[in-house]
């Protein structure tokens, strides 16, 4: 097992791979998380890393420093945003606005999580031979909310099983999530990207 650096050096080096100007949306920028750093706000440094990333594009080697460092620091969903983030670097981003259906319109009667753990099947359009709906596996992360109940509505990730088979979708095209029948959600794609490594 090769050595593993502790959390604050794996920050440390992430900072160090970003240019001077990288900047999150919100303003904050390399020396702000370097000074974050010096305060020992372990935490704070973490997540402004995480914003300057929504912005600039960085490497799957980058988010595996961030997840690692927050999994030693025991922040087990930053861990998992940033292991699905470096798995976007690689497969590509797509994004929708998905509308769960009221409790008495599917068979979901209760909210899941929203980190990335839950697989529904999705209608994207394919059939098979004879006609038949062909479902395809895509995990699912709600953005900016801890969970997602019936009748609600989020933007939210999807990494699929196979991503090639969702190569034909763009932004507007509408999709269906089942758990089982009938459908449990409606989605409309908002941002398809290529992967980026």
């Amino acid at each position: 097992m090769p050595h593993m650096d502790d959390a604050f050096t794996l920050l440390r080096q992430a900072v160090d791979v970003l240019p001077e100007e990288a900047m999150a949306e919100n303003g904050q920028t390399v020396a702000d998380v370097r000074k974050e750093i010096e305060l020992q706000e372990w935490e704070m440094a973490l997540d402004v890393l995480i914003e300057i990333a929504d912005v600039h594009p960085v490497s799957i080697t980058f988010w595996e420093m961030l997840s690692e460092a927050a999994g030693q620091m025991m922040l087990d969903r930053s861990r998992r945003w940033c292991e699905w983030r470096g798995w976007e670097v690689e497969h590509g981003t797509i994004r929708a606005t998905l509308t769960l259906l009221r409790a008495d319109e599917s068979g979901r009667q209760s909210a899941f999580s929203g980190d990335g753990q839950l697989r529904p099947l999705w209608d994207i359009g394919h059939r098979t031979a004879d006609g038949q709906q062909d479902l395809n596996i895509a995990r699912l992360w709600v953005e900016f909310e801890p969970q997602l109940g019936p009748g609600e509505t989020a933007d939210v990730r999807l990494a699929p099983l196979q991503p090639e088979q969702w190569q034909h979708l763009k932004p507007g095209d509408v999709i269906t999530m089942h758990e089982a029948q009938p459908a449990a959600g409606i989605a409309e794609i908002i941002e398809v990207l290529p992967p980026r490594a």
